[in-house]
């Protein structure tokens, strides 16, 4: 195994034991206001599955309405009777649909489940630790994320609905108030609210992870005798604190803006709806700048921990140390660094001057460097091991492709002439999904058919694994590899209908094939969650260390 994952067991801890804490009596104390790290990591764990699943479901509603814009659907009406007036969705309610998908997506699960579930639940059993540095921190940590997710959902059923001005709120769409459209009001304070609540959740957490890894590390354990999970979460905690800290401040001027009557990033000028409004100075570039600061670290918070799981897991079943694990752990640290810098190749089309724009593409293209050397690290690793295929191991496998198919595509993008021309195209939706969304989903799937044993004292079907990740892995690519090819085309996003488009005309049959796609994945996802609850139960007993693995939280006997 890795350096760092052989030092988790067959070396000194110092002479102190792990103590388990009797858990405290009665069931609200022990299960809902817990204190114990495994139990809010499972608390992380399900409400991000609850999100991801009410977000699979906005998402294929997009889907299919693309497809056929002009189909009928009687109890759409029912759920949305403005926006979908007739049965037919409106514009307006597909913008508040991807919206709504792209943000709980972004934050309530690929925020949520990697760093905060995962993490919460093994970092202490990693280093040695008896729980996390600030036990009721962790507590009102995970319960701001749940309110802050309440708070977003509420924006559903208040007057107007949802907003519809993107999971990135650019204003001045966003800035106005409810003269900009139906969600813009009480529904896009609503959203602003969640964010900052979120925002001040991930800040209480960050702190409590870097507070645990620096303080409460087993006594002879030292930084670089970590298995790569616990630095993935150290370093993702990190960018969370800077990250999280500018986006706070954006969301409270944002909501200022609308209800205040200051200008931070409103012009003068504005006229929306045959209405002249009353502001001066802003500057809607401002918030980018704001928003892409915290926004490219983002991917990078939702990547970096499944880097960690992905060596681990690679390592464990190629029965092999893994490749190069100084030079992992330099390319992690050099990652999260580089990603404070590149913020900027968002916003090659907001007019920015042409050398900025060079230096933001040269930088972004160094990024590529300590992402290639872990890529050509996790090859080596696999190099003349024997690969023990599970569910885990495949799943692990899948991210590597998806990380090498969605950086290649990013080349692409980071150039400012070529971004120029698929800034707004299908085929920046493709690329991020790919690189950020569904490859971090993979990491999150190894994760858990790798450490559900641990976590549940059962182990789950592989046979429903294997063919759990089959599907999916086809899935994934023939729904996001043609949306590169739409791209390519000039098919535009966040355009609900495009039949008016006669050069996208041909297009037809490639949405058509993209929605089934997401239809036949979005069902494969329905035996994962049966494979997960009934092996919680039902599953047969697991050994106690399973996969043979050498990290130390396998040589703990407990399990919550």
């Amino acid at each position: 195994m890795a350096a760092g994952d052989l030092a988790a067991t067959g070396r000194d801890y110092g002479s102190r034991e792990p103590v388990v804490a009797a858990p405290p009596p009665g069931f609200v104390r022990r299960w809902i206001f817990s204190t114990d790290h495994k139990v809010i990591g499972k608390q992380y764990y399900f409400l991000a599955l609850f999100a991801a699943f009410l977000g699979m479901a906005l998402s294929l509603l997009m889907r299919w309405h693309l497809i056929d814009p002009d189909r009928k659907i009687a109890w759409l009406e029912k759920l949305w009777p403005e926006g979908a007036a007739g049965g037919i969705m409106t514009p307006e309610l597909y913008l508040s649909l991807m919206t709504m998908h792209g943000t709980i997506m972004v934050f309530f699960v690929l925020t949520t489940v990697p760093q905060s579930g995962f993490g919460n639940y093994f970092l202490p059993l990693q280093i040695g630790a008896d729980d996390m540095a600030f036990p009721r921190l962790n507590m009102a940590s995970f319960w701001t994320t749940f309110v802050s997710f309440l708070v977003l959902i509420a924006a559903f059923v208040v007057p107007g609905g949802a907003p519809l001005g993107g999971w990135t709120a650019y204003p001045p769409l966003s800035g106005v108030g409810a003269i900009a459209g139906p969600g813009m009001g009480l529904g896009m304070d609503l959203w602003i609210v969640s964010i900052a609540l979120f925002c001040i959740a991930s800040l209480m957490g960050a702190i409590n992870f870097v507070a645990t890894l620096v303080d409460l590390r087993a006594p002879s354990l030292g930084l670089m005798q970590l298995p790569l999970t616990c630095w993935g979460w150290f370093t993702t905690a990190m960018i969370s604190l800077l990250a999280f800290a500018v986006l706070l401040p954006g969301g409270v001027l944002l909501l200022m803006d609308r209800n205040l009557g200051t200008s931070f990033f409103l012009p003068a000028g504005l006229v929306v709806s045959d209405r002249a409004l009353q502001h001066s100075g802003g500057s809607p570039i401002l918030w980018q700048h704001l928003f892409w600061f915290f926004g490219h670290p983002e991917v990078y918070i939702a990547i970096l921990p499944g880097m960690g799981f992905v060596s681990t897991i690679l390592s464990t079943f190629a029965r092999k140390p893994i490749f190069g694990y100084r030079a992992m752990v330099y390319a992690m640290v050099a990652i999260a660094a580089l990603g404070f810098l590149v913020w900027g190749h968002h916003m090659f089309v907001s007019g920015m001057n042409p050398y900025s724009a060079i230096a933001f593409s040269l930088i972004t293209m160094t990024v590529g460097v300590p992402s290639a050397i872990k890529t050509f690290n996790w090859v080596g690793t696999l190099w003349g091991g024997k690969l023990w295929i599970t569910t885990p191991s495949l799943f692990a496998l899948g991210f590597v492709s998806l990380f090498v198919s969605g950086g290649i595509t990013g080349i692409l993008l980071g150039q400012p002439a070529m971004d120029m021309y698929f800034h707004d195209t299908y085929f920046v939706v493709g690329h991020f999904h790919l690189i950020m969304g569904v490859a971090a989903v993979f990491a999150m799937f190894a994760g858990t058919y790798y450490w559900f044993p641990k976590m549940f004292g059962r182990m789950m079907n592989e046979t429903l694994g294997k063919a759990h990740f089959l599907v999916t892995f086809l899935g994934v690519y023939a729904i996001f590899v043609p949306m590169h090819i739409a791209g390519i085309v000039g098919n535009p996003r966040r355009y609900p209908d495009f039949k008016e488009f006669e050069f996208l005309a041909d297009l037809k049959f490639l949405h058509t094939m993209m929605t089934h796609a997401a239809m036949s994945t979005a069902a494969i996802q329905l035996v994962f969650l049966f494979n997960l609850f009934w092996s919680m139960y039902r599953g047969s007993v697991a050994p106690a260390n399973p996969w043979h693995a050498t990290t130390r939280e396998w040589s703990s006997d407990e399990y919550e």
